[in-house]
């Protein structure tokens, strides 16, 4: 008899043991995501009964508020007063659809939650209110974006490179994220199909171009290629490279040209500039799968960036074995072709790297985020992500990305103070008989003591264009303006080229 009570007694302590460990285990390992989850029901209660907090730009500016509404069931109905121009990063929060971008990555916050006890009685009973976001984001720096896109599909991401702030996120197509907030049911079906439904090129509305739509880098990638001859074999930087109009593949008959079959060659110094694209496809060559690979994966690629956003898609670069039989299709890549894919966040983290000294910093919106009666709750703290090269190393690529803009592919976008921009542009031949252009440009400025950092690109473009005469004016602008913020003017850009 006592032994069986002792085992009884042994089931028991097993079962409560049990029981602790998931308490544990949920209040540790779980609690955030509980707190965010759309089946809370103090979440969704709350969200019934009171209001959600704002979303604010870092100017200040309203991104997203809640007002009364007339109905019964939803007494709080959102509002987004830049509608389509920052829909993309504050995204919705629908009674039917549920939340997106930053209304569902802070959606813990933003809901109604006990605040800051201030006194005994609130210690009892805690007041119940949202919080506010305090978020980076430049509207200004959005309407440049949105303006110089000029209605295009395409994306523009700018980063201050030393602290890894997203200033301006935007990407075409966009959507007014009003309709999800409608109180019809209907109306917001209607309002989700269309924002879901693809547009001629594949894009919903709903997906954020800059972050979620990868293509393939073109000539961009060439800043990644030199990288990996610094990090792997710096004595390639001196090699010279024949000059010519094409090179032979190796293991095919096939060759590959230069862009507009004009010859090219040289060191490094020579072939940046140029963009060229068989002295790059060399250079990739020797420097072989591994380190092409593992500097592309050291800049970002094939992992994803810790960006407050959900839904980021990482960039792509294939491993080293996929070229252990094809090294044709290593020298495409070294020139940001065959299967290389990147998004303009990606591309943007690499040019703010080399501009921060070889410190790739974290990605982020959030700057601050405010208790209901405006005591600072949490502040962003600025941290590295990655670090693909040393301070010395990054000086080393800062020169050959002048060179770019003084006297190379970018030298007739027309920027102001040139001498201070460093930049590369990228044009990836696309379509099935190479019959379209994915243009890129990339760029940080001041090129001594950089404070911005930026990536657009705009594909499905005509054969005959490039990233330097697309992408290139958009960039120009988003330098200005940006400077000019940072400057504390108003950031309508310094030259008449520029959409205001």
């Amino acid at each position: 008899m006592s032994r069986r009570i002792a085992w009884i007694g042994v089931v028991f302590l097993g079962l409560i043991a049990l029981v602790v460990g998931q308490a544990a285990n949920l209040t540790f390992f779980h609690a955030t995501t509980l707190n965010e989850s759309g089946y809370n029901p103090r979440i969704n209660q709350s969200g019934l009964t009171y209001a959600r907090g704002d979303i604010l730009a870092a100017d200040g500016t309203v991104l997203a508020q809640s007002v009364p509404s007339t109905s019964s069931t939803y007494p709080w109905k959102r509002l987004y007063p830049l509608g389509a121009l920052t829909a993309g990063v504050v995204g919705f929060a629908s009674p039917y659809y549920g939340t997106w971008a930053l209304e569902q990555e802070y959606n813990s916050i933003l809901s109604a939650h006990s605040q800051p006890a201030q006194s005994w009685s609130q210690l009892i009973n805690p007041t119940q209110a949202a919080s506010k976001l305090v978020t980076t984001i430049q509207p200004a720096l959005q309407r440049i974006a949105q303006n110089a896109l000029g209605g295009r599909d395409g994306a523009a991401v700018v980063l201050d490179p030393r602290s890894g702030a997203v200033l301006a996120m935007y990407s075409n197509p966009s959507y007014d994220p009003s309709g999800m907030t409608n109180i019809s049911q209907t109306a917001q079906a209607a309002t989700w199909k269309a924002i879901t439904t693809n547009n001629g090129h594949g894009f919903p509305p709903l997906g954020n171009v800059a972050v979620q739509q990868t293509f393939p880098p073109g000539s961009t990638m060439k800043v990644v290629t030199t990288a990996a001859a610094l990090l792997t074999k710096p004595e390639l930087l001196q090699k010279s490279y024949p000059v010519v109009i094409a090179t032979h593949l190796p293991t095919t008959n096939n060759l590959l040209y230069n862009s507009g079959h004009t010859p090219c060659g040289g060191t490094v110094v020579a072939m940046l500039p140029a963009s060229c694209d068989p002295g790059y496809a060399l250079l990739g060559l020797d420097v072989g799968a591994d380190g092409m690979s593992n500097t592309a994966t050291a800049f970002g690629y094939n992992q994803r960036p810790p960006l407050d956003l959900p839904s980021v898609t990482p960039a792509y670069f294939p491993p080293s074995s996929a070229f252990q039989y094809d090294l044709p299709g290593l020298a495409f890549s070294s020139i940001g072709q065959q299967n290389v894919r990147a998004t303009a966040l990606e591309n943007a983290l690499v040019a703010a790297g080399i501009a921060n000294g070889g410190v790739i910093m974290a990605p982020h919106f959030m700057s601050e985020i405010l208790n209901a009666d405006g005591s600072i709750a949490k502040s962003y703290h600025a941290h590295g992500w990655l670090k693909p090269l040393t301070s010395l190393q990054a000086a080393e690529l800062v020169p050959l990305m002048r060179g770019v803009v003084t006297h190379g592919t970018a030298s007739g976008v027309g920027f102001l103070y040139q001498n201070q921009v460093a930049a590369k542009t990228g044009t990836a031949q696309t379509g099935n008989s190479h019959n379209n252009t994915d243009d890129w440009m990339i760029a940080f400025a001041p090129a001594n003591h950089p404070t911005v950092a930026i990536a657009v690109v705009v594909p499905f473009q005509s054969i005959d264009y490039t990233g330097a005469l697309v992408a290139g004016p958009i960039v120009k602008c988003l330098i200005e303006g940006t400077l000019a913020i940072q400057a504390g003017l108003a950031p309508t850009g310094t030259s008449t080229t520029c959409p205001r």
